[in-house]
């Protein structure tokens, strides 16, 4: 009674249709910042007239801003309003956007990045706005969509990225995202209500501290681990430190009365299991995205690639982040029918299924083609249904804080993809006119390695409980 009767004080005159695509788009800009930059990746240390140790933080700092500022805007959003924080992300975005544009120097640039990667709350905060707002029926269709916004926007972003690099200066990007940040501002503002279920008690800033420094820490060595050599000082002092600072920041978690995260919550299976299978397919999503534009972009003469542009290439992987949301509204009427557990396990399935098919057909383009769209119904799926399962199994008023760490699992899944496809790529390699160059066996090891990941995740979702907690009152609204 008491979150029906809060619904119903969300009334108001725009459609909720029209809701949940400013909440949608809001959710494909997010993504988009991901892949930005990485048509001028490679060129950065030219375009910045720095080493090329350094123009790696334009990348970095955008990951490692996105893995802090996401759980903790989920918590400020079930605290102080959802809506509210989401237009503050967008601000950071805005900012970070002109900031970056601007620029003609490293510093610029990586505090630019810095902000943009703030803005990766929303995608959480929106699902749990859909949760407030929308009627039972509505709401699996509603989330798979905001979900697939993810995937999505790094797809359709790859492609406009690429052609914007080829026919205009590299501010434009910037600009570009910009652009995109205001259009996300207006229609949040006219489109998107305020929700009025809110968390009672304090801000805590301790655990901010605590969880940043250790999520910091052990990205950092993820993430750096192969420039700085994985047992040195560097990269052993930032995973372990950051691997000591969470275990003291979960026992300070466990014992103050008003903590960041309910760690408590998060330790319930069905929130357990699906936080671990959604690191698990972060890593096979981002794998994919590391290595299919690498294998169609190297050169032929290589033994490897396919010797296609970056442009071909954007259009290629683009398919299958359409097609992610294109099975949106299937995934409402599929989650219905057989449960959000068992579309996790099909979507993960389908995923360590694109991985072995690669490892039995690649040497063609049509079969990288094939195994991306396999990918793009797998993660479609996995997506959709991971967010169910959590608002099923948490508080009405924790929803944006777990939503948070479910995303913040898919990040640590794909920080550690990264790393570990960029090692093996680099570990076996060939000189190529001076350039080390992948082989096709370090393409067959990687291939093996996401196919292993793949059938982790979906060992990991049939552990997760057929009759997930509920509360006194649903944690999912009903009509």
């Amino acid at each position: 009674m008491g979150d029906e009767a809060n619904r119903r004080r969300l009334t108001y005159s725009v459609p909720k249709w029209l809701t949940v695509l400013a909440l949608a788009f809001t959710g494909l800009t997010s993504a988009y910042m991901f892949t930005l930059v990485v048509p001028i990746q490679s060129e950065l240390p030219h375009l910045l007239d720095a080493p090329r140790e350094d123009t790696a933080w334009v990348v970095t700092i955008t990951l490692l801003v996105a893995a802090c500022a996401t759980p903790i805007s989920g918590r400020l959003g079930d605290m102080y309003g959802k809506r509210r924080i989401v237009l503050i992300l967008i601000g950071f975005l805005l900012l970070g956007s002109v900031v970056a544009a601007l620029s003609t120097n490293i510093a610029g640039v990586i505090v630019g990045r810095g902000l943009q990667g703030a803005t990766t709350g929303v995608v959480p905060l929106g699902i749990a706005i859909m949760r407030d707002v929308l009627p039972r029926k509505r709401l699996g269709s509603a989330v798979a969509l905001m979900s697939a916004t993810m995937g999505v926007g790094g797809s359709v972003g790859m492609p406009v990225s690429a052609f914007i690099v080829e026919n205009f200066d590299w501010h434009a990007l910037f600009w570009v995202a910009a652009g995109l940040g205001v259009i996300s501002l207006v229609l949040v503002i006219a489109l998107v209500p305020e929700s009025v279920l809110r968390t009672a008690g304090r801000f805590d800033f301790l655990g901010v501290v605590g969880l940043s420094i250790g999520l910091a820490g052990i990205l950092l060595a993820i993430s750096r681990g192969a420039d700085w050599g994985w047992f040195s000082p560097a990269t052993l002092g930032s995973g372990l430190g950051g691997v000591v600072v969470l275990l003291i920041w979960g026992w300070y978690q466990l014992r103050a009365s008003a903590p960041l995260i309910d760690l408590r919550v998060a330790a319930r299976p069905a929130v357990l299991f699906t936080n671990l299978t959604a690191i698990c397919m972060g890593f096979a999503l981002f794998g994919n995205n590391v290595l299919l534009p690498q294998l169609l972009e190297l050169p032929t003469e290589s033994g490897a690639g396919f010797g296609l542009g970056m442009f071909e290439t954007a259009l290629l992987v683009m398919p299958a982040g359409l097609l992610m949301m294109l099975i949106s509204p299937i995934s409402g009427w599929l989650e219905g029918k057989i449960g959000a557990r068992a579309m996790l396990a099909i979507g993960s399935g389908a995923v360590a299924l694109s991985y072995v098919y690669l490892l039995i057909w690649s040497d063609e383009i049509f079969h990288l083609f094939i195994a991306n769209l396999i990918v793009g119904v797998g993660i479609g799926l996995s997506f959709a249904a991971m967010p169910m399962l959590i608002m099923r199994s948490v508080p009405a008023e924790e929803t944006g804080v777990s939503n948070g760490i479910n995303a913040l699992a898919r990040s640590l899944g794909t920080s550690t993809a990264s790393a570990v496809m960029a090692a093996v790529l680099a570990a076996v390699s060939i000189d190529y006119n001076g350039v080390a160059v992948p082989t096709a066996t370090a393409f067959n090891i990687s291939f093996w390695i996401g196919a292993i990941v793949g059938i982790g995740a979906m060992v990991l979702s049939l552990l997760i409980p057929l009759r997930p907690f509920q509360q006194h009152h649903p944690s999912v609204p009903r009509d």
